[in-house]
């Protein structure tokens, strides 16, 4: 019955733990994801809005800092300086060396009549005629100028910057052309995942930059870049059969540009399905750890359950055996003032005895010698009576707790002696090794004599018969310690940890109640002392009781 009602119990704690932990958290998990579902789209966007518009201005900042530096250049120097071919070869020299991502290819001075007066670069355009160019006249007329992308006189595409400068009345152009590939490389730091795309095309639609995948330079993108708002990055989503695009578009400011980033959304989904798939192995492993851990703590705690009331029933069983204890204590103290009483009789009459046997008629009696002899003896064990009544008294008074001038080395000797028929009984020695001098203490007598008694008394029972015990005190900064040592068979190391718990017992059933060495670690832990022990099996064990030096006027 006590089994089943256990099992009962065991399956009810699982039943109500699995239902109260893993509901809320299936629960949570399907919400989480339903909420990162509908975020995910949104962070979709404000990824693609956020990097087309950082990544616009720095191409931004890459065409306006090169326009600018012309413009410097052409305020600083005259149209002889720069016309002059050995000063523009060391300027362009000055300026690569001085910045290696300033990617200019080449550099070039133009009169006002088109003709190509200096040059330094790696084409031969010195002396050709740029007048008929649609460009020339815009830079004549607003004074600056960025181009798209074109062939040229080189038959390459690439970008020129040309900035108007003037000298008096003469106006003249700086014209450098700018590596293609570096603004490429810009570019492409936009790229995002294994789909995405990032590329320049101009108002009409034509590649600027070299896009990722389907594309060429100077080929239409396919793209109307009006459906993207100026002053704004704008995206948008486009569905072609069972792919779907995000476009994301930002208009630059110093040229009629459009940087484009494309992200295809199964590429992003797949980001989703991982964390989907994620998210529902921590439910299940989570729903996992629960049941395990719960099955794991309903055994735990029924089996401790059923620990607990095991020990209940010991407890109480020792109780009773405590309560016979301290029943016997107060009979010992009973008899031990009854015995004291006949004591003093035969005491006061032995020393009659011996009187008479002073007198004269009782000397000259040929027995007399022998009459000495057994009044001595009848003397010795009253004494020797007197001593162990007086060590049982000591031991089962039950008082508060004071302080007495203490000599350890006296209590010990006290304990010893009580218990030194028990130990010759079993043919056991008790050596002892004291300090000479110890000082005495302020302490409580009869609890210190209750500690020692507890020591050796288990000492003598661990050997049972044919051993040894030392019992030795010493003084070590400014402390007594009182060691009682043992050749017994030494404590199980499972039992160690236990030791000092109230009840627990290695001894046989019958022979101990468990309180013997809770009761003296707790004494000696009111006295301020503490109780230490060494024990391994096979070679038996030490306790050692460390007492501070308490001087009997500080007490």
């Amino acid at each position: 019955m006590e089994r089943l009602i256990y099992r009962r119990l065991r399956l009810q704690i699982i039943g109500l733990t699995l239902v109260v932990a893993i509901t809320p958290l299936v629960l949570l998990g399907g919400a989480i994801y339903n909420q990162f579902e509908r975020a995910h789209e949104a962070r979709i966007e404000d990824q693609m809005r956020l990097l087309a518009n950082s990544q616009s201005s720095v191409v931004d900042v890459f065409l306006r800092e090169r326009t600018n530096l012309l413009g410097i250049l052409v305020e600083r120097h005259s149209f002889d300086e720069m016309s002059r071919q050995e000063f523009l070869e060391r300027l362009f020299e000055t300026l690569n060396r001085r910045s290696d991502m300033l990617g200019l290819v080449d550099l070039g001075v133009i009169d006002a009549s088109g003709l190509h007066v200096s040059y330094v670069g790696p084409f031969n355009l010195k002396g050709f005629n740029y007048e008929q160019q649609p460009w020339f006249s815009e830079v004549m007329a607003k004074g600056k100028y960025v181009s798209d992308v074109y062939m040229g006189f080189r038959l390459f595409p690439h970008i020129i910057i040309a900035v108007r400068g003037r000298t008096g009345e003469h106006q003249w152009i700086l014209r450098a052309t700018i590596d293609l590939e570096m603004l490429n490389q810009m570019v492409r730091t936009a790229q995002a995942g294994r789909m995405g795309d990032a590329f320049i095309v101009n108002q009409n639609g034509v590649y600027q930059t070299q896009p990722r995948f389907d594309g060429q330079i100077l080929e239409g993108s396919g793209m109307d870049p009006k459906r993207f708002s100026q002053g704004v990055t704008t995206v948008s989503k486009d569905s072609s059969g069972r792919v779907t695009y995000y476009y994301a578009g930002s208009w630059l400011k110093s040229k009629n540009w459009l940087l484009v980033i494309r992200q295809r959304t199964d590429d992003e989904v797949g980001g989703l399905v991982h964390t989907r798939n994620t998210a529902v192995t921590i439910v299940a492993l989570g729903v996992l750890a629960i049941v395990i851990t719960t099955v794991f703590i309903a055994h735990i705690v029924v089996r401790h359950l059923a620990a607990v009331q095991k020990e209940l029933d010991a407890m109480s069983a020792q109780l009773v055996q405590a309560d016979k204890m301290a029943a016997l204590g107060k009979m010992a103290t009973g008899i031990a003032h009854e015995i004291n009483n006949p004591l003093a009789v035969i005491g006061e009459k032995a020393g009659w005895m011996k009187d008479l046997l002073e007198e004269e008629e009782f000397r000259q009696s040929p027995n007399a010698e022998e009459y000495f002899s057994a009044v001595a003896k009848i003397e010795e064990h009253v004494e020797r009576a007197r001593k162990i009544t007086h060590n049982m008294l000591g031991f089962a008074r039950r008082m508060e707790p004071r302080l007495d001038d203490v000599e350890i080395n006296r209590v010990v000797d006290q304990t010893i002696e009580l218990l030194a028929n028990h130990a010759r009984t079993n043919n056991i020695n008790i050596h002892k090794r004291y300090h000479p001098s110890l000082p005495v203490i302020a302490s409580d007598h009869a609890k210190l004599q209750q500690v020692m008694l507890n020591l050796i008394n288990n000492a003598i029972d661990a050997i049972g018969s044919n051993g040894n015990i030392e019992v030795a005190t010493a003084l070590e900064d400014n402390r007594i310690l009182v060691s009682v040592k043992d050749d017994g068979p030494g404590i199980p190391k499972e039992y160690q940890r236990n030791i000092f718990d109230p009840f627990f017992t290695t001894k046989a059933n019958g022979r101990g109640t468990g309180l013997g060495l809770s009761i003296s670690y707790s004494i000696i832990e009111k006295l301020g002392g503490t109780i230490t022990f060494e024990s391994e099996p096979g070679k038996g064990t030490i306790f050692r009781v460390n007492l501070p030096v308490v001087l009997p006027e500080k007490k």
